[in-house]
Formats: structure tokens, C-alpha cells, sequence
């Protein structure tokens, strides 16, 4: 016997597939507790800049939101959803308006070129503020599974370094603008907007998540 769905019958079934859709792109998101997101985003500032550092994070649902105001010149930002490696970040205020473009334009769906791009014509207009003198950003990483949900501190977590030196080259600053030995610090983007000073692990490679 054929079997023909009712309009009934098949505005169910329409019903129960959304359903079922929804609640499986819900559980695909998975998002540290506030708390636990500041705890490990803060781990990434100097020590005496935590308790009064900003914190950008996640909402349940996965989409960025500030999860705690700031007192001082800092800014941390908590690991993205949904990673085995997490990462945290910070900086100082100054950098804020660059790294919230980011961000923005990342949102907007911008792959990294169109996000450089973009953020260069804008400082290059005056209508992006990038600050002209050395600026750090602060890294901190490591295992999801090696978290520490109480202090925020990953088992065997790395650190990098990342000077933000705009416009300056390999001639004056004294570094090699390419990959040298293992640690050794090295002028990436050099003579760009965003040349940085990359200070990097023994071991690892020179790849950063752009910011």
C-alpha cells in the first residue's frame, strides 16, 4: 500500500526535521562556563594585570559577548567554542580598536585577506586607530583535556609573544624577518601595518590564529 502524507502529516515531519536540526546544531556548541572562561583568559596577562583585565567570551550559544568589565588597561579573550586546543589572549587597551575590527569583519564573514586588507586601508584613512609604538599580545595555550576548571591553568601550557612594531623592517629593528632558530625572536610582516616581533616556544611552529 502506497503510503501519501497528509498536509497535516507533513507539516509534522517539517516540524520534527527543524527540531531535530536545531537541537543537533545546539549540541554541536560547546562553550566553557562564564566563569571557566575567565578564569583561563586571564591566564594569558601578566599576572598583575588579571584581576582588573576585561573579559570577551562566549554566550551559550557561541556568539562573542563581554563577560567582564574591566578596571584597568587590559583586555583577555577567552577560548573560542568547540576546540580540542584552546587558546586565550591579551593586550593592552591600546590595541582594542584593531582587534575589535578584526573581529567585526571576522563576524561579517571576511577570510584573513579581505580582514587585512580592509583594516590597512582603513589605519592608512585615519579611520582605524593602530598604535605607532611596540604593543604586546599575550598567548597562552594548550589541551582542552589538560584544563583546570578551577584556576584556569592548562597542564603544560605554551606562551607567545607577539610585539606589535607597525612599519618596521628587519633593518631597523636588528632581526631576521624570517623563521631562524628554534626561539629565537624574528620580525614577521615586516614593513607593514602589522609587522610584530614573534617570540615563540622551542618546537613550535611560527603559526598564530591571526588576530
Amino acid at each position: 500500500m502506497k503510503f501519501i502524507p497528509t498536509k497535516g502529516g507533513f507539516m509534522l515531519l517539517l516540524t520534527l526535521f527543524f527540531l531535530n536540526n536545531n537541537t543537533s546544531q545546539a549540541q554541536q556548541i560547546k562553550v566553557l562556563p562564564a566563569e571557566v572562561q575567565i578564569r583561563v583568559a586571564v591566564m594569558a596577562a601578566p599576572a598583575e594585570k588579571r584581576d582588573g583585565a576585561k573579559v570577551w567570551g562566549y554566550d551559550p550559544e557561541g556568539k562573542p559577548v563581554e563577560l567582564r568589565k574591566g578596571t584597568n588597561d587590559f583586555v583577555c579573550l577567552a577560548p573560542k567554542p568547540n576546540t580540542s586546543v584552546i587558546y586565550s589572549y591579551a593586550y593592552p587597551q591600546n590595541l582594542e580598536p584593531f582587534m575589535a575590527r578584526g573581529r567585526a569583519l571576522v563576524a561579517e564573514g571576511k577570510n584573513t585577506k579581505e580582514k587585512n586588507d580592509i583594516r590597512e586601508a582603513e589605519i592608512n584613512a585615519g579611520k582605524l586607530f593602530m598604535p605607532q609604538g611596540p604593543n604586546t599580545l599575550f598567548c597562552y595555550w594548550g589541551k582542552l583535556t589538560d584544563l583546570d576548571t578551577e584556576t584556569g591553568e592548562i597542564k603544560n601550557a605554551l606562551r607567545r609573544y607577539v610585539i606589535y612594531v607597525p612599519y618596521a623592517t628587519a633593518a631597523s629593528t636588528g632581526l631576521s624577518d624570517k623563521v631562524a632558530l628554534p626561539g629565537m625572536p624574528w620580525l614577521m610582516d615586516a614593513g607593514s601595518y602589522k609587522a610584530h616581533i614573534m617570540i615563540t616556544p622551542e618546537n613550535v611552529t611560527h603559526a598564530h590564529a591571526a588576530h
